[in-house]
């Protein structure tokens, strides 16, 4: 799950990033047109790509338009309290023999620490009865089992095909760093069997497995974590989801803000920068091909390779040229896309700690039915129904420095999803600024989910100290998603049969990195760092990483 931070204020979050010794703002006089590339925003695709080629020798600035880097991987306090906005959880990272441990450590240099989450890392909660998931192959079949005692082939095979579907997506996003030369050749080959899997639903391919209902709810009860409910979802994306975490869950010592702390030095070592305040305008190109960009004040800065964390709808829509867009059909691309899903996330601030409160570690997942389909059309038609989802995250718990940075004290974040529709009144208004009526309806989402967390929760009622909510206009005005979408393109059968959605743009020297040149989330991010850097380097990065770590 990932979320964005609420409308607070700046000034105390610079001072904040100013103790941590986070990267200076924009001045024109610290940059110049010695870098090798400039990198569009600085979330975990941005800093991921920066950093492979950092590590290639190549020098990079980031420019972040954020008073903070690090995108949703980065924290924000109030008095006694810090939350994640986006980095709640991940599988595999603490773990240096996957693929995504390795490339985590290489980037960060071994500077950042993980620390494993209990056996049972998340509770499923559906009105009968509750289900919890166990790291291991064998336990997470053998809990189920336990549960619906006559579907253990079916759980058994379940698990065999997203391993099999996670082996064929990786050969998918690796078709994308291809040259273009020998693209069109390789790509039939090592895409066929993931399109195959991606092209269909969630529902479809999980009915093929079994009969039973409930079970289809529980095995598909993590579809907030990428945003589409079954019969809408490709379970391309969600068997290398479930296949990530099958093993086990991580968090970040020290809190989501580590990881980009972390990660910048290995930028600078090689003589790159990351400015914060220094919101870009235009990719300027000139001759066919990206030769820099133009920021907010009119400052141009050039370099050969310009990469965007912007996500396809602005790099495309908004920061390319309208001659340009015109020339290379952009448009028409972008209109292929449909944003994915908007949300709510409530702030909750706790006056003990987690350990007296009796918090633990694990997610908690609340689900008013085990047809989430049914539920979502239910939302849709009526907002004011019951919410499709509700997921608690409990950061005092899973960082094992919380006792000494913010002793007594613990935090919740409860997420759950909204139509943007509700909201758009007001997304031209100005931040902080929207009006008694935009107030009562934030406050009418935070009584709601208040219920929900004393509902399952009910120790932490009299404990609340502090409470504040983001909506869908917080990440529209922060990360400058245009619907607030938290997860970019949204992940349907559709979205995969696009194979212009990759790092390698119709703009030469231009080149995309994030959710949309790979996949959503921090995990999909940073694949789709390795393959931008891939694709502009002309090696294969990850064989680099192997060589670095080993």
């Amino acid at each position: 799950m990932q979320s964005i931070h609420p409308e607070q204020d700046p000034a105390s979050n610079e001072q904040a990033a100013e103790e941590l010794h986070w990267p200076a703002s924009y001045r024109p006089d610290r940059v110049d047109d010695r870098f090798d590339a400039i990198v569009i925003g600085s979330g975990m695709g941005g800093l991921s790509a920066a950093a492979f080629l950092a590590l290639a020798g190549k020098r990079v600035l980031v420019l972040e338009r954020h008073y903070t880097m690090g995108g949703f991987t980065h924290t924000f306090r109030r008095k006694a309290w810090e939350w994640d906005v986006g980095l709640h959880y991940v599988g595999e990272f603490d773990r240096q023999e996957t693929l995504g441990g390795l490339l985590m450590k290489d980037i960060s240099q071994g500077r950042l620490e993980w620390a494993p989450l209990p056996a049972r890392y998340d509770r499923f909660v559906f009105p009968d009865r509750q289900y919890d998931f166990l790291a291991g192959r064998a336990q997470f079949i053998d809990g189920l089992s336990g549960a619906f005692p006559n579907e253990r082939e079916a759980i058994t095979r379940y698990v065999e095909l997203c391993d099999q579907v996670q082996a064929a997506g990786m050969k998918f996003f690796q078709a994308k760093a291809l040259p273009r030369f020998i693209a069109p050749l390789a790509r039939p080959f090592l895409c066929r069997e993931f399109l195959r899997h991606s092209g269909r639903t969630t529902l479809e391919t999980l009915q093929r497995l079994t009969s039973d209902r409930k079970l289809i709810g529980v095995l598909t009860a993590q579809w907030g974590a990428y945003g589409l409910p079954p019969s809408e979802s490709s379970f391309g994306i969600h068997a290398m989801l479930a296949n990530h975490f099958v093993d086990g869950a991580c968090y970040p010592v020290g809190g989501a803000g580590s990881v980009a702390t972390s990660i910048l030095p290995t930028i600078e070592a090689s003589g790159g920068r990351l400015l914060v305040h220094a919101e870009v305008e235009r990719i300027l190109v000139s001759g066919g091909r990206a030769i820099g960009v133009r920021l907010t004040d009119g400052q141009k800065i050039m370099a050969p390779v310009v990469v965007s964390d912007a996500g396809v709808v602005n790099t495309f829509g908004k920061l390319v040229d309208d001659e340009t867009r015109d020339a290379l059909g952009l448009a028409a691309l972008v209109a292929q896309t449909r944003p994915s899903v908007s949300h709510l996330c409530l702030y909750v601030g706790l006056n003990e700690s987690a350990e007296t409160l009796g918090l633990e570690p694990a997610n908690l997942w609340v689900y008013p039915d085990y047809d989430h389909d049914r539920t979502v059309r239910a939302n849709r038609a009526d907002p004011d129904a019951n919410p499709p989802a509700v997921y608690m995250s409990f950061p005092s718990a899973k960082d094992p420095t919380w006792k000494v940075r913010h002793a007594d004290t613990a935090t919740i974040e409860l997420i759950s999803f909204v139509d943007y529709e509700q909201f758009r009144p007001w997304e031209n208004e100005p931040w902080k600024k929207r009006g008694d009526s935009y107030e009562a309806l934030k406050q009418r989402y935070t009584e709601r989910l208040l219920v929900t967390l004393y509902e399952h929760l009910p120790q932490t009622k009299g404990k609340v100290a502090y409470h504040e909510l983001s909506t869908p206009l917080s990440t529209r005005h922060f990360s400058n998603h245009p619907h607030g979408e938290v997860y970019g393109v949204e992940l349907s059968p559709e979205r995969f049969r696009m194979d212009w959605l990759s790092p390698r743009t119709p703009v030469p020297g231009l080149f995309l990195t994030g959710q949309d040149a790979v996949a959503h989330g921090i995990v999909g991010s940073l694949y789709g760092g390795v393959v931008s850097a891939a694709a502009i380097l002309g090696r294969n990065v990850t064989a680099d990483a192997k060589k670095r770590v080993a």
